[in-house]
């Protein structure tokens, strides 16, 4: 490996999927998987990052319905907030580090308040098999 370490804003996807927490979640699943997406920002009509929707997230609702034969409720019944967040400026071995340390496949990139990217597991991992080729 020579030279500088590539940082998150660089691999980071920028054309990014995102739910409103009033989107009907049976909308929001068949987003997510006509896209093939493992899950997608939240964010409220301000563009403030609220949560994240997952596929774990879907399966509660699809639980839900089951239990109660009715499927239905909105995005923000089911999403995850707080969310983990991290920087544009991060490098590639700290965005590992935190990879490492959490369970979750991807996380919003944040500058200041502003929702700018998503990177996944598979980007970073593509990146630092980079490093070494």
């Amino acid at each position: 490996m020579t030279g500088k370490l590539p940082i998150v804003g660089q691999i980071m996807a920028t054309d990014l999927v995102t739910f409103d927490p009033d989107q009907e979640i049976l909308a929001a699943m068949d987003l997510l998987i006509t896209r093939r997406l493992s899950g997608a920002p939240v964010v409220d009509a301000e563009g403030r990052l609220v949560g994240m929707l997952s596929k774990k997230d879907c399966f509660r609702a699809a639980l839900n319905a089951s239990y109660y034969q009715e499927w239905g409720g909105a995005v923000s019944d089911y999403m995850t907030s707080p969310v983990e967040t991290i920087g544009p400026d991060m490098d590639v071995i700290a965005a590992a580090e935190a990879f490492l340390s959490s369970p979750y496949r991807r996380f919003p990139v944040m500058s200041g308040d502003r929702l700018v990217g998503m990177v996944s597991r598979l980007d970073l991992l593509r990146s630092l098999a980079g490093l070494w080729r």
